[in-house]
């Protein structure tokens, strides 16, 4: 399998019939002054050429990292997962009381801590360097992150923050929050979702407290070995189970929690950076497996370099936009950003396990293809969703390239996109897409240095 942070391995799920195009793979704004279902709605502006970026009140120097547009940065901030009775406060809610009820210290107190404000801007080096993904890795893609300048980005996991929380002495704690990632157009992707992550130390007393032969057991090897599929070089082989078996009997708990008592689960071997071994966790639902988390044994020079080098422990991450389209049966992720009282009265005041989300009458969709022949070097594919997002806002429902073409010739590529525009709140005049399709194009050839065809 190749190497992927957990993060981005959870991104997306298959569900079926609404969510069946997700893939597993390696991890908008109306013209119209009647639009108001989505904040910033009636913005039309592109990416400037501010020399400046200002995020939160801070300010930052642009450079030719810079990939944040005024779009995504109106996003920071909303703290989705705070707000009561949405369904992403919800669901961390749900798990949060799950982890305080299953570690209480000696006096009945939770042992874990919860961290659901921290600032989603973060540099490179604690997004990558801090958890060990390499400098080569896929991950690190200026065409799938929201780069600020060179040095610092909005964060694509919430494992940012898991180097300074353990290095400032914590040793059970739960971070949630915005995460952010260039990637397509469809009804279960967004450039914005929230995360979970769960950290779990352990020292030898407490890893070994219920074994009777305790003192003969230890956290570490004594000499040099090799690493295994089972287990790290600096680990024994029993701590490493051991460990194994705390995490998967929580993370179970946890999804029996969720999904019921009858969830049928399954645990696929992974791999991620920062933990070793590694698992992905599967449910069977509506007939097929979906994957839900990813975890793992965490890396022990994570924790040497964080100053925790006596402690092992496990990590988790999850996606609450996944979990909430499954258990509340929400078809289209842009609803989590909806302000519309038909979706949020929906999960206000009533047993949240029976919750159901029940659509809205859909309005008809206008489709417009695009061509363009591509510049021949400096272009992806994210760069043109990020341009239709910031320019058509929430009303372009899905972009989908139909169609690449080199000319045998003169070698150009070219490419034809399909974008479906949707208003969930009213029907769409077909005048008002043309207006915006053609704002799209015109901006796409002047900041893309794309060529219509």
């Amino acid at each position: 399998m190749a190497l992927r942070t957990w993060s981005y391995a959870t991104r997306t799920l298959h569900l079926k019939p609404a969510l069946h195009e997700l893939s597993r793979r390696c991890r908008v704004r109306s013209l119209s002054s009647t639009s108001h279902l989505f904040t910033n709605s009636n913005s039309t502006q592109t990416t400037p050429q501010n020399p400046q970026v200002t995020i939160q009140g801070r300010t930052f120097a642009r450079d030719d990292f810079t990939t944040v547009t005024p779009k995504i940065i109106s996003r920071v901030g909303t703290n989705l997962h705070n707000q009561p009775n949405h369904p992403l406060c919800i669901i961390k809610e749900k798990i949060r009381d799950h982890f305080y009820r299953s570690f209480l210290n000696r006096r009945g107190n939770p042992l874990f801590s919860i961290y659901d404000h921290l600032s989603p801007v973060v540099t490179v080096q604690q997004n990558f360097d801090s958890v060990f993904v390499p400098k080569d890795h896929i991950s690190r893609k200026k065409g799938d992150n929201y780069y600020i300048n060179e040095e610092f980005m909005l964060r694509a996991h919430t494992s940012a923050h898991q180097h300074e929380l353990v290095n400032a002495g914590l040793d059970a704690f739960l971070v949630v929050g915005d995460v952010y990632r260039r990637d397509e157009i469809d009804t279960s992707h967004y450039p914005v979702f929230h995360q979970m992550e769960g950290v779990k130390l352990f020292t030898h007393h407490e890893l070994f407290a219920k074994c009777n032969n305790a003192t003969n057991l230890s956290l570490f090897e004594t000499g040099s070995t090799a690493r295994t599929p089972d287990k790290q070089e600096t680990h024994t082989m029993e701590a490493a189970k051991l460990l194994e078996f705390e995490l998967k009997s929580i993370i179970t708990s946890m999804a029996e929690l969720l999904f019921g008592k009858d969830i049928q689960c399954r645990w696929i071997e992974a791999e991620f950076p920062f933990t070793h071994p590694s698992w992905e966790l599967e449910i069977f639902f509506q007939g097929e497996w979906l994957e839900v988390l990813g975890c793992g044994i965490m890396e022990q020079k994570l924790l040497q370099s964080a100053g925790a080098g006596t402690s092992v422990g496990y990590a988790f991450g999850l996606g609450l936009e996944r979990l909430a389209m499954i258990l509340f049966d929400i078809p289209d992720i842009r609803l989590f950003w909806s302000t519309d009282n038909r979706f949020l009265a929906q999960f206000r005041d009533q047993d949240t396990n029976q919750v159901k989300f029940k659509p809205f009458s859909k309005y008809p969709p206008v489709i417009q293809d695009m061509s363009f022949w591509c510049p021949e070097s400096d272009y992806e594919s994210n760069d043109f969703y990020d341009l239709v997002r910031n320019v058509g806002g929430e009303l372009v429902e899905q972009v989908a390239m139909i169609d690449e073409f080199t000319h045998p010739k003169t070698h150009r590529k070219s490419h034809c996109y399909r974008i479906t525009y949707r208003s969930m709140e009213r029907t769409l005049v077909r005048e008002e897409v043309i207006q915006i399709h053609a704002l799209i194009r015109e901006t796409a050839e002047r900041e893309l240095r794309v060529e219509a065809r």
